[in-house]
């Protein structure tokens, strides 16, 4: 089966199986996770690329919120939810093995190092839609829904206060976004990593003008 015929069949699985309700982790998402991890694999050569597509709309399948305990184990839940849907199209099992581990390992907080040129590519693609403009709408959007403030008003860049981005979302920057790029598998999502935290520096320091107190992160 060709790439477009599988993307089709994988877009219908997808609104079958997790549908819209998040808009962090809704279609335009798993579109953006697909499309850069083909770029990325176009510039590192020899990925199978029907594994990532396929692990690319299958990763959020199971989605569990930000703030939830469980958090860890939706990747992993993912990962057997998709086992169906690929043999129902007909993927030989080490195929099958090779997307489950791609979306096992996707996923920051399972903290499961990837091992396949796949794997790397997919956690690659899906960190990378954390970065530049999508991922800083992504985040406000996510800091919204779990009920986080924008901003410490007083100290709005922890310069005397411990960084906490379950309170504050411009916190969530320096402990995690900001050093997205150190942990990029492949050379090419490394690039294109540092340029979307580029985006992010800039916005930081726009900010800090704004609040006439200077961002150092």
């Amino acid at each position: 089966m060709d790439l477009t015929a599988l993307t089709d069949h994988f877009e219908t699985a997808f609104a079958r199986l997790a549908g819209d309700d998040d808009a962090s982790h809704d279609v335009h998402h798993i579109r953006r996770v697909k499309s850069v991890a083909l770029e990325i694999a176009d510039m590192e050569g020899e990925a199978d690329r029907s594994v990532l597509v396929a692990a690319a709309y299958l990763h959020d399948i199971v989605n569990l919120p930000k703030n939830s305990p469980d958090r860890a184990k939706a990747s992993a839940l993912s990962a057997d939810a998709a086992v169906p849907v690929l043999q129902e199209l007909g993927f030989e099992e080490e195929r099958i093995e090779a997307i489950r581990h791609a979306i096992i390992a996707h996923s920051f907080s399972a903290n499961v190092a990837p091992i396949t040129l796949e794997a790397k590519i997919l956690q690659d693609a899906d960190r990378i839609d954390a970065l530049g403009a999508i991922g800083m709408a992504r985040t406000f959007l996510i800091a919204g829904k779990i009920g986080t403030m924008l901003f410490d008003g007083a100290d709005p860049f922890a310069a005397e206060r411990p960084l906490d981005d379950r309170r504050f979302a411009i916190d969530h920057f320096a402990v995690k976004l900001l050093k997205l790029p150190e942990t990029m598998q492949t050379q090419s999502g490394r690039a294109i990593a540092e340029r979307r935290t580029e985006t992010i520096r800039n916005f930081l320091k726009a900010l800090g003008e704004e609040l006439q107190q200077p961002c150092n992160w």
